[in-house]
Parts: structure tokens; sequence; C-alpha cells
């Protein structure tokens, strides 16, 4: 039942137009500086002043200008869940929590940045240090836990850049992700998740909700068949009651770890709840494919990302869109521009990188335009 791209730019797989100079050269500048840049502090500090530096972009006509010109053209347009995505790749939830970068994003090539993941209330997340990286498997362990100040800070954030649902004030289609505040009960989660999209839903093109990340406990309890259901539903009521003319879209993201008996429920949920798209897949817990030279911090509580999920969120996506008309984002493993091939082969709509970006750079989104782009 893959609906196939009859909206989206097709995978280019023959004939593939080569790099440009620019793009090479962008490639080779961020590979050269990757190793300093890997050693100027701690995995999560670094991280920080990336999507600050990435803000200060935003916030400067003459420096989005100049981004744009390295990055290029973005891809084809793609029509997902009633949006109108000004091409194929976006950057996924976890890099920019707090929407420090909102503005900037578009300049690197995004057709769409999913920020949070937010809760109703503000949590600190787990002790530090929680984020590590394994650069000999091209991978990450990363046990945040959900830190933000809440979502009504990142919706009053966003409120003072001028953003807004459907005004494309930041240059792309602009999603946010809700997940549980890890003080409140699971017989309290569908509230919590409520008062999360009451909050952002005024600026947010759609809303995506987090049920799969290991890090905040009892959390993918919340992909069981029962909690789905009422999760859903409400979140979907919800919508419609602030908007019942044009409801925010909702959309799910689910865990590779899940079981194909367990698949197959939720998307049934999904569908039966209104859920306009999934997002497949979030981190795993299992620790298949890292190399030797990284073993030692195999044993890191948290989500695992990066280059070993490259066939397991392939094949996720595969049986996905196999089973449910439900179009569905491709995330996890997309380390190079023929990953993303891949993932639009296995029947994905768009993509999502967030590993792939910290190791290979703003290359790689440049790198996926430029293979979806004039192919309609």
């Amino acid at each position: 039942m893959n609906p196939g791209h009859p909206t989206s730019a097709a995978p280019l797989v023959k004939g593939v137009p080569r790099p440009g100079m620019v793009e090479q050269l962008t490639r080779s500048c961020y590979r050269a500086a990757r190793p300093l840049l890997f050693r100027t502090g701690d995995a999560e500090s670094i991280h920080e002043r990336t999507v600050a530096a990435v803000g200060r972009i935003g916030g400067s006509a003459l420096l989005r200008g100049l981004a744009r010109a390295v990055t290029g053209p973005r891809g084809d347009a793609v029509e997902f869940a009633g949006l109108q995505f000004p091409g194929p790749v976006g950057l996924a939830a976890g890099m920019d929590k707090f929407g420090v970068a909102a503005q900037g994003w578009s300049s690197l090539g995004f057709s769409h940045v999913e920020l949070g993941t937010v809760t109703a209330r503000a949590q600190p997340g787990n002790p530090k240090p929680r984020l590590f990286r394994l650069p000999t498997t091209g991978a990450v362990i990363n046990r945040m836990g959900f830190n933000n100040p809440g979502a009504a800070a990142l919706a009053e954030r966003l409120r003072s850049y001028g953003i807004t649902r459907g005004g494309n004030q930041a240059g792309l289609v602009l999603g946010v992700s809700i997940g549980k505040s890890k003080v409140t009960p699971l017989e309290e989660a569908v509230e919590d998740y409520v008062t999360s999209l009451r909050e952002v839903a005024p600026h947010a093109d759609y809303i995506a909700i987090n049920v799969s990340s290991p890090n905040t406990p009892g959390l993918r309890t919340l992909q069981d068949k029962g909690f789905l259901t009422e999760l859903a539903t409400t979140l979907v009521a919800e919508a419609k009651s602030l908007d019942p003319v044009a409801p925010v879209p909702v959309l799910v993201k689910l865990a590779p770890d899940l079981t194909t008996e367990a698949v197959a429920e939720a998307v049934g949920v999904c569908t039966d709840a209104g859920i306009a798209g999934l997002i497949a897949t979030n981190t795993t817990i299992e620790r298949r494919g890292v190399a030797q030279a990284d073993r030692a911090l195999v044993d890191q509580a948290g989500g695992l990302s990066g280059a070993p999920l490259r066939r397991r969120s392939r094949g996720f996506v595969a049986a996905l869109t196999a089973m449910t008309d439900l179009p569905v984002i491709g995330v996890g493993g997309i380390m190079t521009p023929a990953d993303a091939d891949r993932m639009f082969e296995a029947g994905a709509r768009l993509v999502q990188v967030y590993t792939g970006l910290i190791y290979n750079g703003p290359a790689l989104v440049s790198g996926i335009n430029r293979r979806h782009r004039g192919s309609l």
C-alpha cells in the first residue's frame, strides 16, 4: 500500500548529478575542522555552541544570504500531511530543543525543522554527562531526558521571533515535538501532552507526539495500544477544537525497537485516531553495529543514533509503508545522500537528519537536495 511519491522528489539513483565545487569544498572543510571541533569541549557544550551559531546566522540577513550561497538551493517541494515542504530534508527533533536557531535552519538548506522535544513542565533532564560521540562507528548515544524550559517558554520564544503557524516566517515548515514531563505519572500523561499542544499550536505547522524516547522512564509504554489510543485520539480532538477549519496536523514518532505486532497495532490506532503521519524512527536501546574502538561507551545508558540504525530504520520504514497509507518521515542512519535515496525508496516522503549532520556537516543537506532537485 505504499503511496509512492506523487508529489515528492523521486529518488535519483541513476544519473545522479555530481557535487558542485562549493559543496565539495564545504564537505572537505568540515571534515578537516571536525577533529578540532570535537576536541574543543564536551559533546553537549559543542552542540549548544553550534546551535547558537546557527541562531546568529538566522538573526542576520547578510549571514543568511552567505549561508544560502554556500548550501545552494533546496530540492523539489514535497506535500506531506496537507503541508507544502520546500524540499525533501529536515532537521530531526533533539538538535534545537529550545528553538534557539529556528530562524537559521532554512539557510542551511533544510525544508523543515522539528523543535523540541518540549514538555508541559520545565525540567533539567538527566545528570551530565549525557551525550557521547562514537566517532569510529559514526554514532551518538544520548540520555538527555527532555531537558527543556517548558512548552510555554518555547512558545514565548517563537512569539518573540514573530513565528506563527502557517506564516512561513522561518522560511521552512516548523514542527514541534512534545513529550511527557518526567514528574507526571503515566495516568496523567494525556493531559500533560494536551497542555503542551495548547501552548505551541499557535506557532507550529505540525505537532509530533514523542512516545518513543528511551530516556524518560515509562514513556515507551505510551506506544502500547490502550495508552496510544487515548493519547492520539485526545490530541487530534484538541487540535480540532483549537482550529475546527484547519487543525494543526498531529504526527506520531515511533521507536525502532517495536515488534512487528506492536507496529501494526500502533498503525491501526494512528489511522483510527486521525493522525496525519508517522515519523520513523527514534533512537534505539540496542547496541548492534558499534565498532570495537567505541566499545568503551557501549554500556552508557541512552538511545543510540547514527550509522548503526541505517538498515534497521530503512527496514522499519519499508514495513510501515507496506501496511499503511499514512505518509512517513524517515529518520535514522542517514549519513550520506545515498542513504537518503534508500530511505525514499523504502517509501519515506521526507527524511530528517541529526547524527549525519554532526559527522558530515551541512554538505550532507546540500547533497540530499542536489539529488532530489528537478526530478518531477
